[in-house]
Parts: structure tokens; sequence; C-alpha cells
């Protein structure tokens, strides 16, 4: 009888890892290569310059004009875009048979979006927490209740 080989992902929004299992009982190993991170400044460095400004359409009344969008947001999409993007490649690759995806709230969001149809229908559980620096020899206590026999 074939082993499952499940992965579990476990990200924020700013880096992720992922690890395979075989079991409650087996040990967690990190997949060679399946280590992302990216580089998230803060808001303020990102937005520097001062917004432009606009006139009223009557007078010479001026107004700072509001950024559309939080740009450190929109980085932690882009991070949860690319996690997606890797996972799906290793699935076609038929380098898993079942992922558990560990993330705070938001980032599960933004995975939650990102993820193929054809991965989510390998999710086998999800945990909302964020446990990116929990040491891998105490993550195993975390994942007991998501984590399959």
């Amino acid at each position: 009888m074939k082993q499952i080989r499940t992965w579990v992902l476990i990200a924020d929004g700013r880096r992720a890892q992922v690890y395979c299992t075989y079991g409650r009982a087996s040990q967690l190993d990190a997949v060679p290569g399946m280590e992302l991170e990216t580089v998230l400044p803060p808001s303020r460095e990102i937005m520097a310059d001062r917004p432009g400004r606009t006139f009223e359409s009557q007078g010479a009344t001026r107004h700072a004009m509001e950024r559309p969008t939080d740009p450190h947001r929109d980085a932690k999409r882009r991070f949860a875009r690319r996690i997606a993007a890797a996972i799906e490649e290793q699935l076609n690759a038929g380098n898993f048979d079942k992922l558990v995806v560990v993330a705070p709230a938001v980032t599960m969001g933004d995975l939650r979006e990102e993820l193929s149809d054809q991965v989510k229908a390998r999710i086998a559980g999800e945990l909302v927490a964020d446990l990116t620096k929990i040491p891998v020899r105490e993550l195993p206590s975390h994942l007991e209740r998501v984590l399959q026999p």
C-alpha cells in the first residue's frame, strides 16, 4: 500500500515553508526548494513620497489624493499568489497527495483566493494560526488535529 504524502504549508504574509509527513505519527521534513520569502517593507517606506494633489471641481481649493490601495497589503497578496503558483507546480509534478494549510486569518484568506481548484481538492485540513516562528520539533503538537493518521 502506497503511503500518502501530506504536505503541510505553513505561511504568513512574509514567509512560507512546506513540510512533508506521512501521517500524525510521522516526523515533519522540510521540502527542499519550498521555502519562500518576500521582502515586506512597512507601508511608510513604500509610500515615502507625499500623495499627489488635486483641485476642487469649482474654485481654487486643493486636496491631497488618497492612495487607492495599501502597497504593504498588495505585497502580501502577491506573495500569496507566488505561494499558490509554487504549490500548483508541485501538484502537477505529482510531489504530494494531500495538503494541510496553516496560516493567520488574512493570509489564509489570500491563499484561499489564489489556490486553484485542483489544489483545493487536495486540501485535507486548514488551521488558522501563525506557526511560522515555531521550531520544527514543536510543530507536530500544534498540528495534531489537522493531520490525519
